[in-house]
């Protein structure tokens, strides 16, 4: 893995093996990815808002490893992934990374964080992502997949996951048990989380 910026090889290992207990099997191009997208959070993200001035220790474990979490209640790859409010492409950009199958959609209504994403895009080479700039109430396209961090609360969030998809997955907290009518809970456990994460699960049958 020649070419690396400041993202330590033990940390791109670390991403390797928490996708591979997911069933994404990450080669050097995808690592490489991981590596650019990383130093693009730190460099550009955290000077435009798209994450926090603070959150360089945080990179690794709050952001990447954290989106990674959102392939384990997958029972096969999606064709498509809508990530909703996907701010500075969180979980989305390393979903797709990771997917590289994958159609991977990137909803915004903030032109600013449109922009930003679009740059993103450009600096990691990617070509199965697509920006959108809508809002949630407005979108219309069916996908197999729906994700979201931080758009609305998951109460909130509900209606439009049954109106685009039969699954959607939506963080839940990295600190305890978060129970939300429509949802199931699941916790996600690995050796290479820093603490056990909690992720709510849509599903329509």
């Amino acid at each position: 893995m020649s070419g690396l910026s400041w993202f330590h090889v033990k940390h791109l290992e670390q991403i390797r093996l928490l996708a591979s207990e997911f069933g994404a099997m990450l080669d050097d191009s995808q690592l490489r990815a991981f590596d650019r997208y990383s130093s693009w959070l730190l460099d550009e993200a955290t000077q435009a808002g798209g994450i926090g001035p603070n959150e360089a220790g945080t990179v690794l474990d709050r952001h990447l490893l954290d989106s990674l979490t959102f392939l384990a209640p997958l029972e096969r790859t999606p064709r498509s992934v809508l990530d909703l409010g996907s701010g500075a492409g969180l979980p989305g950009i390393p979903l797709a990374i990771a997917l590289p199958e994958t159609e991977v959609v990137l909803a915004d209504r903030s032109g600013r964080r449109c922009a930003l994403l679009n740059r993103a895009i450009r600096v990691l080479e990617v070509d199965n992502i697509e920006i959108v700039q809508t809002d949630i109430a407005d979108l219309q396209r069916p996908v197999d997949v729906a994700v979201s961090r931080a758009s609305l609360p998951p109460s909130e969030l509900l209606p439009h996951l049954r109106r685009l998809t039969d699954l959607g997955i939506v963080a839940g907290s990295t600190r305890y048990d978060l129970e939300v009518e429509g949802y199931e809970t699941v916790r996600i456990d690995s050796e290479y989380l820093d603490s056990p994460r909690w992720l709510l699960i849509m599903r329509e049958s």
